[in-house]
C-alpha cells in the first residue's frame, strides 16, 4: 500500500529560539520512505540538524531568528513495518505513570472495571471499546496540559485524549502502552493524529478509540510515553507563535477495511 502523506506549517518567530519538529516519517524495518523537508525563515533556506529519538523516531531542531519560519515535509510511504519487539527497558518505561497518563491515580478503577491485564491478551481491545464508548469527540475542548484523568471525568476529548486514557488504563493494570503520532488517511478531521500501543505477545500492537481512521493505513512519526514525547512542535526560550497548519494524508486506492478485534501494528 502506497500512502502519500504531507505536512505544511507556519510559525512567527517574535523572539529567537531553538525550535524542535517532529513531522518526518519514522523510519522503520520494512518501510520504503521517498521524502522531502524544507525549512525557510523569511524565504531563506535553513539546515536543520537530524536528532534520532526511539522507535524510528526523527527530530529535526535548529536555532531560529525572529521571522516567518515555514515547515514543509511530504513523503511517499510503501510497505508495512515489522512488528516492533519490546526490549526491558521499553516494557519497563511504558509501564511508569507520565505527565499526561497517570496511571497511578488510577490504580483502583482500573482494577475494578478490567482486572489485572498482564497475562490477557485481549484486554487491550477491552479497555479500547470501553473508552471509545466512554468518551465523545468534541474537537477544541481539551487543553493541552489535560490528562487522561481529566478526560475520564470530563468524558470528552480528542485523539491525544482518548490515546492517554487507554495508555494511562493499561499501564495501571500491568499492560504496558504508549502512544504514537500518526499521518492518519481517512482521518476526519485531517490533523496529525494520535493513538495507543499496547505490547501484548512480543510486539506492539495499536489501538484506536476514536475509530476516525483504519489503522492498516496509519504512518508512525513519533513514539513516547505520552503527548509530550510526540508533540509535532516544540520551541525552547524565545516565543513563537503558529498561524498556520495543515495536514494531508491518502492512500493510493480505497482505505483499507479495520476489523477492531484483530492486532495490527504501525507502518
Amino acid at each position: 500500500m502506497k500512502r502519500d502523506v504531507s505536512a505544511r506549517l507556519d510559525v512567527e518567530v517574535h523572539a529567537p529560539t531553538a525550535v524542535e519538529f517532529q513531522i518526518a516519517v519514522a523510519r522503520q524495518p520494512g518501510v520504503e520512505l521517498s521524502e522531502t523537508l524544507e525549512f525557510t525563515l523569511d524565504g531563506e533556506h535553513i539546515d536543520a540538524r537530524e536528532v534520532h529519538g526511539p522507535h524510528g523516531t526523527r527530530i529535526h531542531v535548529f536555532d531560529s531568528p525572529t521571522g516567518t519560519l515555514r515547515a514543509r515535509y511530504h513523503a511517499s510511504v510503501w510497505g508495512s513495518a515489522h512488528p516492533e519487539p519490546g526490549s526491558d527497558y521499553d516494557r519497563a518505561v511504558y509501564l511508569r505513570p507520565s505527565r499526561f497518563a497517570e496511571s497511578d491515580r488510577l490504580l483502583a478503577y482500573a482494577a475494578t472495571e478490567f482486572g489485572y491485564g498482564a497475562g490477557d491478551p485481549d484486554v487491550p481491545r477491552r479497555v479500547a471499546e470501553w473508552v471509545g464508548r466512554r468518551v465523545r469527540y468534541v474537537a477544541g475542548s481539551s487543553s493541552p496540559s489535560d490528562g487522561a484523568v481529566h478526560t475520564l471525568l470530563s468524558g470528552r476529548g480528542v485523539c491525544r485524549d482518548y490515546a492517554h486514557l487507554v495508555v494511562a488504563l493499561l499501564r495501571a493494570i500491568g499492560v504496558p502502552a504508549r502512544v504514537a503520532s500518526v499521518y492518519a488517511p481517512g482521518c476526519v478531521p485531517m490533523d496529525f493524529h494520535c493513538v495507543a500501543e499496547a505490547y501484548v505477545d512480543g510486539a506492539w500492537w495499536a489501538h484506536d478509540p476514536s475509530y476516525l481512521a483504519p489503522r492498516a493505513g496509519l504512518v508512525r512519526i513519533a513514539t513516547g510515553r505520552d503527548a509530550s514525547d510526540v508533540a509535532f512542535l516544540d520551541n525552547h526560550g524565545g516565543a513563537i507563535t503558529v498561524t498556520e497548519l495543515s495536514v494531508n494524508a491518502v492512500v493510493d486506492g480505497p482505505l483499507p477495511l479495520d476489523d477492531h478485534a484483530r492486532p495490527v501494528a504501525i507502518a
